[in-house]
């Protein structure tokens, strides 16, 4: 095993005022702004060939721990699981054995700070983080790893030690769904780039990806029960000269495993009842009219397409739920996201199996014939585990009883939902739209949205999951482009969704921010530089 020691100080600046009792000490540029921090003075000289030290509980943040280091320094890293005595109780964590380490514990005490929260304890001998839970304990090593050098993201930091601020942080969100939506169907994302969405999630704390993976321009899951969701859904004609693509179910696994390690819940789209061209492509008689339909570009058409799955057909109800078994069994997010949005009624309006299924539901309109359809859906899911969470459209004609609801079209939708007692996301277009132009939403615009403004009740507060950015990929069709669109808006977001509201600061967040653009570049973010 390698070891090596000492050189590279981190060069940070004061950033935002101080808790603590040594108001020399330096503040380092954490994003999100942590709720609680308090510097020491003075450093702590950490020396990269020491080991993280885990119990059982931790291992696994451990071993992601040790793997980033060894990737930054160069040496290996010893991940030793501190054992339990014959009494079954572990030595005391300040034990001789743990300086220079890194120890990752967890502590019952800190269930106060919910199960995302954490204690990063930097003192002269040693770096220990620790929370109630395991997850707590990751968000604690990536605060540590922002105090690391940006070069340490590629691995090009070798013989080296790293000094860090003496501090105490005890941290933890705001909002419990703090996450990202990427248009996988317009444009196809590989699965080497969704990694490294992953991995930038991760380092700024958040912790949902939300996949839209169909609609009019694609399908891009395979379906083992339906080939041609993605024999014809995923492929355009030729004369378009568009790439296809999709994700076989194993590919998604490793995706969602990859996530999985790094704190990431990867939340599943399947659109219904509009938006639904890459399935009707595949099989038309799941349509009111019969078809015959293909995909086609964005720039083929305005995005929104008549055709729509016929709620009259029972076996378009048998489709999707064959097809969201599949779904659920890939996928372990709690919850399913349907779409709901953008449905126009003009075919159910001539459709006889359509006004047929309202007469003998007794519905007034095709309103509530959208509304019927997401219920039937929802109970589907429901009597799998699983919950329902769709665009606010959903509240059109009545919502679902379960239902979550991500408000776009504005916050009206959350406002209206959380009012009912409904969950929801809040990602409208005014601040978290990340395919509109800088111009229109800057990151100081972004950085100001709060998902639950004093205007909210009590009851509205409580249902408010989070917030989530959304890029749609219509106009971003390369990922340098969809890179630019997302960062660093994103980031801004990322600390609406964490830190109280209280300590937010535009210019402070501003000056932290620009600390964090060459860890961007090491990442190979291409991110918004300005005009």
């Amino acid at each position: 095993m390698r070891m090596f020691a000492a050189t590279l100080i981190v060069c940070v600046s004061s950033l935002f005022p101080s808790a603590g009792s040594c108001q020399s000490a330096v503040t380092p540029p954490l994003i999100p702004r942590p709720n609680g921090l308090r510097l020491n003075g003075g450093w702590m000289r950490l020396s990269i060939g020491s080991p993280v030290v885990v119990t059982p509980q931790t291992r696994e943040v451990g071993e992601y721990l040790a793997a980033f280091l060894e990737r930054a320094s160069g040496s290996l890293i010893e991940v030793r699981e501190r054992s339990a005595g014959p009494d079954g109780e572990y030595a005391p964590w300040d034990s001789d054995a743990d300086i220079g380490a890194v120890v990752l514990s967890l502590d019952p005490t800190l269930e106060r700070l919910g199960p995302e929260g954490y204690r990063l304890s930097i003192d002269s001998n040693s770096v220990r983080i620790s929370s109630s839970t395991a997850d707590g304990v990751f968000y604690g090593c990536q605060s540590l790893r922002q105090l690391l050098p940006a070069t340490a993201e590629t691995g090009r930091v070798r013989d080296a030690a790293w000094t860090v601020p003496q501090m105490q942080v005890e941290d933890s969100p705001r909002f419990r769904w703090r996450g990202l939506m990427v248009d996988c169907s317009r444009t196809f994302q590989s699965l080497e780039y969704l990694r490294k969405l992953i991995d930038c999630l991760a380092l700024y704390k958040l912790n949902v990806l939300h996949l839209h993976l169909t609609d009019d321009q694609g399908w891009r899951l395979e379906i083992e029960r339906y080939p041609e969701l993605t024999g014809c859904g995923a492929n355009y004609p030729e004369r378009y000269h568009q790439s296809g693509g999709f994700y076989t179910q194993a590919q998604m696994r490793q995706l969602i495993e990859y996530a999985r390690l790094r704190r990431v819940t990867i939340v599943p789209e399947i659109e219904m009842p509009g938006h639904c061209m890459g399935a009707l492509a595949a099989y038309p008689q799941l349509s009111c009219t019969g078809g015959p339909f293909e995909i086609f570009p964005f720039f083929k058409g305005d995005g929104i397409q008549a055709d729509v799955f016929c709620a009259g057909n029972d076996s378009v109800f048998t489709f999707l739920q064959n097809v969201l078994d599949e779904v659920i069994g890939l996928f372990p997010s709690r919850y399913v996201h349907v779409g709901g949005d953008e449905v126009p009624k003009t075919r159910w309006e001539h459709c006889p199996l359509c006004q047929a299924r309202m007469r003998k539901e007794g519905l007034k309109n095709e309103e509530e014939l959208q509304s019927w359809f997401i219920r039937r859906i929802e109970g589907y899911l429901n009597a799998k585990g699983r919950l329902l969470i769709g665009w606010d459209e959903i509240l059109q004609g009545g919502l679902a009883p379960r239902a979550a609801v991500m408000s776009w079209r504005g916050t009206e939708g959350g406002v209206r939902a959380s009012g009912m007692g409904h969950d929801v996301v809040m990602s409208p277009t005014s601040h978290c739209y990340l395919d509109y132009e800088h111009t229109t939403i800057s990151v100081e615009k972004a950085y100001s949205f709060d998902p639950a403004p004093e205007t909210f009740t009590g009851q509205q507060k409580s249902h408010v999951l989070g917030v989530q950015g959304n890029i749609w990929t219509h106009i971003a069709v390369s990922e340098p482009a969809v890179d630019r669109q997302v960062f660093p808006r994103l980031i801004a977001l990322a600390e609406a969704g964490w830190t109280a509201p209280a300590l937010k600061d535009w210019n402070d967040f501003s000056a932290r921010l620009g600390r964090h653009f060459r860890r961007l570049d090491e990442l190979g973010v291409n991110y918004y530089k300005g005009e």
